[in-house]
């Protein structure tokens, strides 16, 4: 991929130049530093921003070693609190212990926060703001204009890549990660890389944000908020000692930032650029880049969004369900009427479970509990539709398959009978369950107030499956189900005949189904 000579206007820039004469900086009446030697630093649309040698400073400082920020372009700044008389001032002066060499001039000096002065006073009076242009060119017009119809955040990462390098930008390397809700998955971790022009996603599990490697990674010092980071290998390369590095260094890079990206409700993701050119990046590079990082979040934030309702409807609801309420039925009564094969488990002796192991050992057991029944009904094209106390209601789309959806909803509950009969490694404590299975026509759809809905299904069938599972609990029976549904079961059932369930209009023919295990 051919890099040409960057075509983006936006004259970004940092001037450092001596004062004239003497330069006093003041809160009130107590003076906080009077130099000869101060020197004024102008950075592209930030105000004038005066530096003090640290032995002209007269407040008194101390320092905040828990607290630094990051620029791209004069380094790390390291902050201390000033005093000046009675009062103090956290984290109101700053200065660059290592600059970059963007900052170098500044180095080892003191410049003071506008909570710290009220006014500072020159010999040659105010001083005067460089004026500033329009940020225009190749990547920002994309950015505006096309940006936007990229479908996936990986597409729209590749794109930024080859944008920014045919803008002249010697970016190699280019990821973003993107913090995620789901249960499992910590976020996602995009990576694109200019040579070959190849993109690859990798989804870190919250096991995985507590190894070493993260835990002493650039991705974890900026998403914690401790600023960003910019290492020039050749110029600080002792600043941050990040294992990646040496990796990256070894790859041929010369140049890496780590920046946040930081989403409208607060959260910080994180955006790194590597560069193998041998004077790494410039300052019209990274300002580019960092001009344009709110628009560029904002981007990357629809997707993150979208992946967000997505993840949390199929947590909470279940997938098939999820894509229901996504796709558009969120009204009350919206939903249809079908047929279906439902499965109710209920964890036997949660009460006397809860009283033996305390609160936290029985929470441990009730998740197995229920993810021992979800993985079941998940593999056999089921769906938990919900966790009712300590039950599970799931259900088995019929379509036109009557006895498919009978048969995936016996063979769920003779599995989830085997599967708690077998307790992990390090626990002997085996589960029971009881388990009602009915089939029939039920509404399946959105009931509830207007304002707070909940998808679920009503009708005679989710009754009768509740009603038999308390019935198999009171005869000793793990497993019943009404006849019809059993009618697909061959072997390894037995005739209750017609039953009285409470609060269940009519007899129930139904049978006892026998899991397959020699308890059972």
């Amino acid at each position: 991929m051919t890099i040409r000579a960057q075509q983006t206007s936006n004259d970004y820039r940092i001037l450092v130049e001596p004062a004239q004469g003497e330069v006093t900086a003041w809160h009130g009446a107590q003076l906080l530093a009077r130099s000869t030697k101060a020197r004024i630093m102008h950075e592209t649309r930030l105000p004038p921003a005066v530096y003090f040698p640290l032995e002209d400073v007269t407040a008194k400082l101390v320092p905040s070693a828990d607290y630094r920020t990051f620029c791209p372009f004069k380094g790390t700044a390291h902050y201390s609190d000033v005093v000046a008389g009675d009062q103090t001032f956290p984290k109101a002066a700053w200065s660059y212990l290592h600059a970059l060499p963007e900052g170098q001039a500044v180095e080892g000096h003191v410049a003071f926060a506008p909570a710290a002065v009220t006014r500072i006073e020159t010999a040659a009076g105010r001083i005067p703001e460089i004026q500033t242009g329009n940020i225009t060119g190749p990547t920002v017009d994309w950015l505006l204009r096309e940006a936007w119809l990229e479908k996936t955040p990986e597409s729209l990462l590749s794109a930024l890549g080859r944008k920014l390098v045919q803008d002249g930008i010697a970016v190699s390397r280019l990821t973003i990660l993107i913090w995620s809700l789901h249960p499992m998955i910590a976020g996602r971790h995009i990576v694109w890389t200019r040579d070959g022009d190849t993109v690859e996603s990798r989804y870190p599990s919250y096991d995985l944000l507590e190894s070493p490697r993260y835990q002493n990674s650039p991705l974890r010092h900026v998403a914690d908020g401790l600023g960003g980071i910019r290492q020039k290998l050749d110029t600080n390369p002792q600043e941050f000692n990040f294992p990646v590095i040496e990796e990256l260094r070894a790859a041929g890079v010369t140049d890496y930032v780590a920046m946040p990206l930081a989403f409208s409700d607060g959260r910080i993701n994180v955006m790194t650029l590597a560069s193998d050119h041998p004077k790494g990046f410039t300052t019209a590079n990274l300002g580019l880049v960092f001009e344009c990082s709110a628009l560029i979040s904002r981007l990357f934030e629809v997707f993150a969004l979208a992946s967000n309702a997505t993840s949390l409807l199929e947590t909470y609801l279940g997938k098939r369900t999820g894509a229901r309420v996504l796709g558009g039925e969120i009204r009350r009564g919206d939903g249809d009427v079908i047929d279906a094969a439902i499965l109710f488990c209920d964890l036997r002796h949660s009460t006397r479970l809860e009283t033996e192991l305390g609160r936290v050992d029985y929470m441990r057991e009730l998740n197995r509990f229920f993810e021992t029944t979800t993985d079941v009904v998940n593999a056999h094209d089921g769906e938990v539709l919900k966790f009712i106390g300590d039950a599970v209601l799931a259900i088995f789309p019929a379509g036109s398959d009557h006895a498919k959806a009978c048969r995936q909803a016996l063979e769920s509950a003779k599995n989830i009978v085997k599967a708690l009969e077998t307790p992990p490694d390090g626990d002997d404590r085996r589960l029971e369950c009881a388990i009602g299975i009915a089939f029939g026509e039920v509404a399946y759809g959105n009931v509830g107030s207007r304002e707070r809905l909940d998808f679920t299904v009503i009708g005679s069938a989710a009754n009768i499956a509740a009603r038999l599972g308390d019935h198999g609990k009171v005869i000793g029976h793990r497993i019943l189900a009404t006849k019809d549904v059993a009618g697909t079961a061959g072997q390894g059932i037995k005739p209750l005949g017609a039953l009285e369930l409470h609060n269940v209009t009519g007899l129930v023919d139904a049978v006892a189904v026998r899991a397959g295990s020699p308890s059972a």
